[in-house]
């Protein structure tokens, strides 16, 4: 905890400093109903460690996901995260070094980006990926401006199926730019309508944005929508579950020509809020309409090999109309924990993620299947999360869930009414155990599926 004493003469000295002659006049603007009248109802002045003691008291209270048994996803997912990826971040080297923003920014931290956009590269099999973005939404968004600005066109068509939250980041970031975006609805499969697609694409679309797996877990026809993009002219974006990739075809196989995701599952906590981290990949030719920064590793006269900084289209450098992109940080310990969470674990360890996932899901899928009241509107064709339709509202069961120490899944109700107030989504990691199945089976079991 740190401590920070003012005295009088210090709170003097500030006000002096904004311009204000006492502490109320520097509220004035802040409406009187919402400000406190008088003190603050606090206990008399006690000592360090009773301080320290309350709080810790208090602190106890919480009941954080990490003690509980996790069923939410939606882009934020429950893993294992191996101790050397905490070890590795921790180091003062990396832990307390500033954005990388100068060309002359160390070379190991220059290495472990460029090592992190090989990795993304690999498993996108796309040909460029950058040093990364704030999260899976603004990587989104930034690569919907990088496809206008490729393709010189202004109309996007995107899934219908992306949660309401993110639409929300693309309508802010498009604003500014006059884009025309249409969002395609889905069809009772739970999949993108690729009737109402081929209606609306056309020579005037600069890129279609679809997400494998959707929002609801299921599995799009990524290679009709990505023939249906090329026919048209315009860019196939793919927002992509990264752990996905280790048994999914990679966007890169099936024509994709930008491919953003959300790298939370790659060695971060869920944190509820951030930090995460969004990544973004391209084809070659498109590099020089990348957001943010370009490592590369090159050979010095010597030949010894080095790191250097390509590309960063940045206003700061270029003028601010020729600028790609606005972003001005890069998130360097999150792509940091990215790169060792994934060279801990290395291709089969990867894969074995993936593949726990995606198994343990069917298995729960297939433990409530036989429950009465509960119904998959969207079948089996997916990955690693589902919508199930409850016969009680979703708050109910939910918040019956968390009383037993289960985060049974995320209401749907707010973002997709069309599904009523009784589809929630849940995931399944591979953090997840055959008791965690069973514990959620018969929670639902006696709080909705056996009415």
């Amino acid at each position: 905890m740190s401590y920070i004493q003012n005295t009088n003469q210090d709170r003097e000295e500030m006000l002096k400093a904004i311009g204000v002659s006492s502490f109320e006049e520097l509220l004035k603007p802040v409406s009187s109903e919402f400000r406190v009248k008088g003190g603050l109802d606090l206990p008399g002045p006690k000592s360090e460690a009773e301080v320290i003691s309350e709080l810790d008291r208090l602190a106890a209270r919480n009941n954080p996901a990490s003690s509980m048994k996790s069923f939410l996803g939606g882009g934020v997912y429950d893993r294992f995260i191996p101790a050397a990826v905490r070890y590795v971040l921790s180091r003062s080297e990396f832990y307390t070094s500033y954005t990388p923003y100068q060309a002359e920014v160390s070379q190991g931290t220059l290495q472990s980006i460029y090592e992190y956009q090989s990795m993304i590269c690999g498993l996108t099999s796309m040909e460029v990926a950058n040093a990364s973005l704030y999260d899976g939404a603004t990587a989104m968004a930034e690569s919907i401006l990088m496809a206008c600005s490729v393709k010189r066109k202004d109309k996007v068509l995107v899934s219908g199926s992306i949660p309401g939250r993110m639409k929300s980041v693309l309508r802010s970031y498009t604003l500014g730019g006059n884009i025309k975006m249409e969002y395609i609805p889905f069809t009772e499969d739970g999949t993108l309508d690729i009737g109402k697609l081929k209606e609306e694409v056309g020579p005037d679309t600069a890129a279609v944005v679809m997400a494998q797996p959707n929002y609801f877990g299921v599995i799009e026809k990524a290679e009709e929508i990505s023939s249906i993009a090329r026919e048209s002219g315009s860019l196939l974006v793919s927002y992509v579950d990264p752990v996905s990739l280790a048994v999914l075809t990679p966007p890169g196989e099936y024509g994709a020509d930008i491919v953003v995701g959300e790298g939370q599952s790659f060695g971060l906590p869920q944190n509820f809020g951030g930090p995460l981290l969004g990544f973004i990949a391209t084809k070659k030719k498109y590099v020089r309409k990348s957001p943010g920064r370009l490592i590369s590793r090159t050979a010095d006269v010597d030949g010894n090999t080095g790191y250097v900084m390509t590309l960063q289209t940045r206003e700061q450098h270029i003028r601010r109309g020729r600028a790609t992109s606005n972003i001005c940080t890069n998130e360097g310990l999150c792509a940091l924990a990215a790169s060792v969470y994934l060279a801990t674990l290395g291709e089969d360890g990867f894969r074995e993620v993936a593949l726990q996932s995606a198994s343990k899901a069917r298995t729960l899928y297939d433990m409530i299947s036989g429950l009465p009241g509960c119904s998959f509107p969207f079948g089996n064709n997916f990955f690693q999360e589902f919508v199930i339709k409850l016969p009680v509202p979703a708050d109910q069961f939910l918040k019956e869930a968390r009383g037993r120490g289960v985060l049974a899944g995320i209401s749907l109700a707010e973002d997709f009414p069309q599904l009523g107030d009784s589809a929630i989504l849940t995931a399944v990691t591979e953090r997840r155990s055959r008791e965690d199945l069973i514990l959620y089976r018969d929670l639902l079991s006696r709080t909705g599926g056996g009415k």
